[in-house]
């Protein structure tokens, strides 16, 4: 698995389309400054106004509450000696207080690493502060260094040495937020972070700049879902001979400057922070944006409002050809799928396309899935995420699908088909397949997926896709035993309305697979099941009789019924089955209507 994009003009446009969208997320102020980030507050240490006292302040939330968080200091640290952030970090850099492993004492190691991590925020408190000589607060920080008052202070108790901890002034400024002290750390991680490379072309913005040997920001820890613990991951990483062209570590293949190195990850920490551009999956996680606002096109895929997909589909009829749709609307539209490997976020999708063409690829995916339903006379369009969960496992008990039964990486999968056009992954109709014979169970979900799988050409706006309701002129051997099927159980549920097992229960998948094994013995069941229905319903018997006559009849007499149906005909066979029985609804529904009208009629009349 990749940790970045395979060629170098990929990733260059990645991080130029990021540090674009970041120029218009911080005209609407929406970007926090350079190298910061939200952090959560558990702890408030406060200075008196000349920096000899200092208070702690809990702020630790209570059940239920909201925590409080601020924008704060942030760019990756790692190695044995990680360095510590300006004015707000860990207990462990303020008070030096050392880890501590669940249930174990604390270790002479560990109290030493806390002594020098806390030596190290002194000294970096201390070099702001003496770089500002006429700032009274600054003056306050120099007092509370140089005094020792930050070393005498002892933590509280419940404090733990992963709590986050702000500097407040005595007047209740945040003292991160002051403006020199965002330049102060900036200008510290320009310095650490730029290296040896020094100034160069930059592969993004094309200017000459200083430029990194390593991104300072990293992914934030959660925000790509993994079935394991989450860390920090970082976007571009090659600190291995091996990972790196001709030996090349760190960024040296991959010129990027401060600026847009930078700005770049705080764009694509902003995205998947974001409840409105980001869409999270089991084990990775989606970000979208456009060069112009644009309405919410991706939020269709999860909430298929039926005005949302009218519009699409709309659009679809009228501009068919992606090619066509495409130069009716040139808006840009990008999309950013990744996964973690290891502490490296993997780039498991990078999609640029037109607005318009994505519309046509939207508008061909709820056309392609779309399932008939006869009882309302309408047609269904599935969420994405319901999709993906129904090729799981049925749970009759809790009459849902299983959780986590699906295939692994199927949703992300179906996402790209969604998004390119592409056919869904081939083992899909064998998974599927195998899943409705095993949990004898078909819905209009599934029946969704099958119309996908089975599309010859997804891509070939003039290939159409297999019928979104009952085709008479399908003559594919599986689709009309599955027709067959329907109207067999049909004439059972009709004669015996009160039957526990069906014909369904007992036969399906058997049906489905192999249909000369049992159609004889069915077709019998079904002779008395008429007879039966002679006696007792005449209307339903000449139409069901009718009906199944039809069906046998489409049958090519040389080959009559097949002894196995492949793999693509069993799917057709779940097709046929399923819209015989909505075209049945359907008519029921249909002579319901009209035989309340009539009544109507009469009773007007008389």
């Amino acid at each position: 698995m990749p940790t970045a994009p395979a060629r170098g003009g990929e990733l260059r446009m990645l991080l130029h389309r990021l540090t674009e969208y970041a120029a218009r997320a911080e005209a609407d102020d929406e970007l926090p400054p350079p190298y910061y980030r939200p952090k959560r507050i558990q702890w408030i240490l406060q200075l008196n106004a000349d920096g000899t006292a200092a208070d702690f302040v809990d702020r630790r939330p209570a059940k239920g509450e909201k925590p409080l968080e601020t924008t704060a200091p942030y760019a990756y640290r790692s190695g044995t000696m990680p360095p510590p952030y300006l004015m707000v970090d860990t207990a462990q850099y303020v008070l030096a207080l050392p880890k501590q492993a669940p249930g174990k004492p604390v270790t002479e190691r560990a109290v030493e690493e806390g002594r020098r991590r806390r030596d190290a925020y002194a000294d970096l408190l201390l070099a702001w502060a003496n770089a500002a000589p006429n700032d009274p607060y600054a003056t306050a920080v120099r007092t509370f260094v140089t005094t020792a008052v930050l070393h005498q202070l002892e933590a509280p108790q419940e404090m733990t040495a992963a709590d986050n901890i702000a500097l407040v002034a005595h007047d209740n400024t945040w003292l991160h937020l002051l403006p020199s002290v965002r330049e102060a750390w900036a200008a510290g991680v320009r310095s650490r972070k730029s290296g040896k490379n020094a100034a160069g072309l930059c592969l993004v913005c094309g200017k000459e700049g200083e430029l990194l040997s390593t991104i300072p920001e990293s992914i934030k820890s959660g925000a790509i879902p993994t079935v394991g613990r989450g860390r920090d991951a970082q976007l571009v990483s090659i600190n291995a001979s091996a990972q790196g062209r001709s030996g090349a570590l760190q960024l040296v293949n991959t010129p990027v400057c401060e600026r847009c190195g930078g700005r770049a990850m705080a764009a694509l920490n902003l995205l998947l922070a974001s409840d409105t551009n980001r869409r999270r999956a089991t084990d990775s996680v989606t970000v979208w944006w456009t060069r112009e606002p644009v309405d919410d096109l991706f939020g269709t895929l999860d909430t298929p409002t039926d005005a949302a997909v009218a519009r699409l589909l709309q659009s679809l009829h009228e501009h068919p050809d992606p090619a066509t749709a495409e130069r009716i609307d040139s808006n840009a539209y990008y999309a950013l799928t990744l996964g973690l490997n290891n502490a490296r976020a993997a780039v498991l999708d990078w999609l640029d396309i037109p607005v318009g063409r994505l519309r046509n690829h939207l508008g061909a995916w709820f056309d392609h899935h779309r399932v008939y339903d006869g009882w309302n006379h309408s047609y269904r369009y599935f969420p994405l995420w319901r999709l993906a969960l129904a090729a799981g496992r049925w749970d009759d008990k809790a009459n849902k699908y299983a959780s986590g039964s699906a295939p692994k990486g199927l949703e992300q999968e179906l996402l790209h088909a969604a998004l390119t056009r592409a056919p869904v992954p081939a083992r899909l109709l064998p998974h599927l397949l195998q899943r409705i014979r095993a949990d004898r169970r078909v819905d209009p979900p599934r029946v969704a997926l099958l119309r996908l799988a089975l599309h010859p050409n997804r891509k070939d706006h003039q290939v159409t896709a297999p019928a979104d309701r009952l085709d008479s002129t399908q003559l594919d051997p599986g689709y009309l035993c599955g027709r067959v099927f329907a109207v067999l159980e049909a004439i059972q549920y009709a004669a015996l309305p009160d039957v526990k097992a069906t014909i369904g229960d007992r036969f399906f998948g058997t049906a489905m697979t192999a249909p000369a094994a049992v159609f004889k013995t069915l077709r019998l069941g079904a002779n008395a099941h008429l007879k039966r229905l002679r006696r007792d319903n005449g209307a339903a018997h000449t139409a069901l009789s009718r009906r199944l006559a039809e069906a046998f009849a489409a049958f090519d007499p040389h080959d009559g019924i097949p002894v196995l149906l492949t793999t693509e005909q069993q799917a057709k066979f779940v097709l046929g089955y399923e819209q015989q029985r909505a075209a049945d609804f359907a008519a029921k529904v249909a002579h319901k209507k009209n035989k309340d009208q009539a009544a109507h009629d009469a009773v007007e009349a008389g």
